[in-house]
């Protein structure tokens, strides 16, 4: 880990009320390969579709609502069908696994230890003692806006 990712670990004392999200930056720093495990979140079948379409980055998605077209990033579409899918989340999913679906399925909008294990079925103190620990589980980190403890 870095020294400014230190600095700043050391600086968070997480609680039940400390909001969490998926810090994208952590995969950079680490050189961590995300978007193999992004595919890893993916029915088999997903991945075999965007693997045989490997030249395609993006697709055209359709607003329910406005009925508009855009370009979205084929990967995250994927994603994003994957979390409506009753199985996305189940019993056997691990923890770590589990909190990083919500965050994909929610836009990576941060929760608390309380809201996740609302989602997913676990204890709050069992989430927030994962995610505050020493090692950071797969970028799942405090959101840089809580409030900041003294050194």
């Amino acid at each position: 880990m870095s020294s400014s990712a230190n600095t700043a670990r050391k600086r968070i004392k997480p609680t039940l009320d400390t909001k969490f999200h998926i810090d994208y930056d952590w995969w950079s720093r680490e050189e961590q390969e995300l978007r193999a495990y992004l595919l890893s979140h993916l029915a088999t079948e997903q991945r075999e579709l965007l693997a045989k379409h490997r030249d395609i980055n993006e697709v055209d998605w359709v607003d329910p609502v406005t009925a508009e077209v855009h370009k979205v990033d084929a990967l995250q579409r994927a994603l994003q069908e994957a979390s409506q899918k009753p199985d996305f989340i189940t019993v056997r999913t691990s923890l770590v696994d589990a909190v990083f679906r919500i965050f994909l399925a929610n836009n990576n909008t941060p929760l608390t230890p309380i809201e996740l294990g609302e989602r997913i079925g676990r204890p709050p103190m069992t989430i927030l003692r994962t995610l505050s620990g020493a090692n950071v589980y797969k970028g799942l980190r405090p959101a840089v806006d809580q409030p900041k403890e003294e050194e």
